[in-house]
């Protein structure tokens, strides 16, 4: 059993050389009509709170990052959004993929980038739809991976403590229990069928995957080179061509070419040396109607940040929207932001969702199909 711990004397408050890249380029299936290809979930105020998912995820890393030393690698469709939603970052950190080739390509492009202007770079890796409630412990984690990953070959994941048996995330098996610690990575679980689930939250020891990374950009580019070589090799000929005119057109030409892969396949179940801190950190990937119900509060508990358009009404109802009138309804959630107004009645477990003219009624306990309902 291996575990390290830091007293808070040594954290390392600051971090010169930290860069947070955030990857911006799914498209949110599950979550139609609300989510589209055209403007996918991490670009939408799904908690009706005044902010995108993208935006809150920026706030998350701002207590350990400048906004200078942010990357967003998205989609080409997405370029403008990005520009439009966060003005700070330099455009020349918004890094568009010409086609979706999964985790591995995407984090190799970006940290080709950084290590060209900034070698000895300290790197988190995020997606950019997720939430995280407990923000201040989750600084705190973060700056701890941070300290303990610089200047070594050593590489953090964020694990989340398990909530329920989860069926629909993969997981992380820690050597020991030992929340809020760095702990060596035994192995990592594909997403698993309810029983395996159960018996992963009775041992303790197992945590959700989040696909939240630390590492400096030396290791993760010596990882990629062991075990991902194709991408490796792909990514220093696209690397040969960063400040120069051919630059565009090469990366155009060769990303497609590369390994359509994840992260954790491509290196994450090969290193020998990953580890995990895991915390209950409010977190939700967000990935369905019934984890945005369960995230807009009741009126007794405390609101989601900057309060908005989202709030609960009568019958365990949840809602999203200006005007929304329920009658007889039932443990439903309606989410109709941009629609004047919306009357529904004598509906038990529904999802109503109203986006840009299109409607979904679906009972929540069908919303796994959402995805082939919406399909063209």
């Amino acid at each position: 059993m291996i575990f390290y711990k830091f007293t808070s004397g040594t954290i390392i408050d600051y971090i010169m050389n930290t860069h947070v890249v955030i990857m911006a380029g799914g498209v949110g299936s599950r979550l139609w009509p609300v989510s589209t290809p055209s403007m996918p979930k991490q670009f939408i105020d799904l908690l009706g709170i005044g902010k995108t998912l993208i935006q809150m995820t920026v706030d998350r890393f701002r207590p350990v990052c400048d906004l200078e030393r942010f990357w967003v690698v998205t989609s080409e469709a997405y370029v403008d959004i990005v520009k439009e939603q966060l003005p700070g970052i330099p455009q020349s950190h918004i890094l568009a993929e010409p086609v979706p080739r999964n985790t591995a390509p995407c984090i190799a492009y970006a940290c080709w980038k950084i290590n060209a202007e900034f070698p000895d770079a300290n790197i988190i890796v995020t997606p950019a739809d997720a939430l995280v409630i407990n923000v201040q412990k989750f600084a705190a984690a973060i700056r701890k991976a941070l300290n303990f990953t610089d200047g070594t070959h050593r590489i953090v994941t964020v694990g989340i403590e398990p909530s329920k048996p989860e069926t629909g995330y993969g997981y992380i098996q820690a050597e020991e229990r030992l929340p809020d610690e760095i702990v060596k990575v035994k192995e990592f679980k594909e997403k698993p069928d309810l029983k395996t689930a159960e018996s992963y939250l009775a041992a303790g020891n197992y945590f959700w995957n989040a696909g939240l990374f630390v590492w400096s950009c030396k290791t993760i580019i010596s990882e990629l080179r062991e075990h991902a070589p194709q991408i490796a090799g792909i990514m220093d000929s696209i690397a040969a061509s960063f400040g120069t005119w051919k630059e565009e057109e090469t990366l155009k030409e060769l990303f497609p070419t590369c390994e359509k892969i994840s992260i954790d396949y491509a290196v994450m179940e090969k290193s020998k040396d990953i580890h995990v801190i895991a915390s209950d950190l409010g977190w939700s990937d967000l990935g369905s109607f019934s984890s945005i119900k369960e995230h807009i509060p009741m009126p007794h508990e405390d609101p989601v940040p900057d309060g908005g358009a989202a709030k609960a009404v009568d019958g365990g109802n949840k809602v999203i929207g200006k005007d929304i009138r329920l009658f007889g309804c039932e443990g439903c959630i309606v989410h109709a932001e941009d629609a004047r107004k919306v009357v529904v009645s004598g509906l038990d477990g529904y999802i109503v969702a109203v986006r840009d003219g299109n409607a979904l009624v679906c009972p929540i306990s069908e919303e796994q199909k959402i995805k082939d309902y919406s399909a063209d």
